[in-house]
């Protein structure tokens, strides 16, 4: 073999000699025993997002994601509480609903042998069974849900980490607007060709910006106030517009978790922008919940490994990544607008979602080109700018953390 596979014990002790504010080693991006361990220790571990309370408008609404090999089942129940219940049967273990969304009247049928179950999980009706058959302990199996400022995150540790201090920041900064009354205007999925961490340090740093994203750049500030850094006039337009909107009860600075797991924050947009569109106006003619017609930003919320999110006024643009194997990652793009704002008339979906599509294709190529080199036998972990990717540095540090 021409690169021999290492054992946990020697990923560990990689991390524990890796340098400091420098990229991972080779190995971290393109081995498939580390991507097994990746799924085992952070994506099994952690709370990750999956949806938002607006893709599930009515009971019997459900979508279905996939976590490594875990397959759930996201769904509203019939009385109006989201749950994430494991897509598979207890009779013969039949995966339950296929696609990616979609609507059951009221019970949830096996297509292999017709076993149902009620939409909170319990099973109904069992085919060929004997008269004392005990139906209650054959019920489908429930992972933790929590929903926090109209976002839906599920945990598959049987110890869940505690995500009361993350659901209240989230719902905090949210709460004004309105996210209860918001609906999808479009979502896109993509598979981008690289690790899913290549795709987060790409993310959590603009210092790639300017030459990539002429299209972001015209409205986001390139300084990398995200990750709670900055220096002169960003940080007085930071501080400008934190002092504006908290005066009128609006979250808006910068907070996170001691690690920088999860963090909220508003940052102000460039010039006289007041939303993401090419041109800085707004996407969509009404604004959410009761927000001030006067121009707030844009409030950003982040939660490790999964997501990342911009809120505007006018409308959301939301991010949910999963990987799909050691060199691939799953990328669904989310924008919402207020539930009564009504396309072609408040919005022009083209107009609305132009600038991020443009991005994240941009990213693409980016992530993918990153991922061809990591490949190679010649690449060397190398050093991170502490000014401009302060945001990559904290995320790495919050990996090996985990991975130790």
């Amino acid at each position: 073999m021409l690169f021999p596979v290492p054992s946990a014990e020697v990923f560990t002790q990689t991390l524990r000699d890796r340098r400091p504010a420098h990229s991972l080693p080779r190995e971290f991006y393109t081995d498939n025993e580390l991507y097994a361990l990746d799924l085992q220790r952070v994506w099994y571990e952690q709370w990750i997002f999956v949806a938002h309370v607006a893709e599930l408008p009515y009971p019997g609404h459900y979508l279905t994601v996939d976590i490594g090999d875990v397959k759930l089942l996201i769904i509203r129940g019939s009385d109006g509480v989201i749950r994430a219940l494991h897509n598979v049967c207890r009779h013969r273990g039949a995966v339950l609903c296929d696609g990616e969304r979609g609507m059951v009247r009221s019970r949830i049928v096996c297509p292999y042998h017709q076993w149902s179950y009620e939409l909170d999980g319990k099973l109904a009706k069992a085919r060929g069974v004997e008269d004392d058959f005990d139906r209650s302990v054959y019920g489908l199996g429930h992972a933790e849900c929590q929903v926090a400022g109209g976002m839906i995150f599920v945990s598959l540790s049987e110890t869940s980490t505690d995500f009361g201090p993350a659901a209240t920041m989230f719902s905090d900064y949210l709460k004004p607007y309105g996210p209860e009354n918001m609906k999808v205007a479009f979502q896109t999925t993509t598979v981008e060709r690289g690790n899913w961490k290549l795709v987060m340090e790409n993310n959590r740093e603009c210092f790639h910006c300017k030459g990539a994203h002429p299209e972001l750049c015209a409205t986001f500030p390139e300084a990398p106030l995200h990750s709670g850094g900055g220096t002169g006039d960003d940080l007085i337009e930071l501080k400008r517009i934190v002092d504006d909107c908290e005066a009128l009860g609006l979250p808006s600075a910068f907070a996170a978790s001691p690690d920088f797991q999860f963090r909220a924050m508003r940052m102000p947009f460039l010039g006289n922008a007041q939303s993401m569109t090419v041109d800085g106006s707004p996407g969509v003619a009404k604004r959410f919940g009761d927000l001030p017609t006067r121009n707030i930003g844009d409030v950003l919320l982040y939660h490790y490994p999964s997501t990342w999110n911009h809120y505007m006024a006018d409308h959301a643009v939301t991010f949910r990544i999963i990987p799909t194997s050691a060199t691939t990652t799953q990328l669904v793009t989310t924008w919402l607008v207020p539930g009564d704002a009504v396309e072609g008339i408040d919005y022009d979906v083209e107009a609305l979602t132009s600038v991020w599509r443009a991005t994240n294709e941009q990213d693409t190529v980016l992530v993918e080109r990153v991922q061809r080199g990591v490949s190679s036998p010649a690449y060397r972990p190398g050093p991170y700018s502490p000014i401009e990717e302060e945001g990559v540095i904290q995320f790495i540090d919050w990996y090996a953390a985990n991975m130790r």
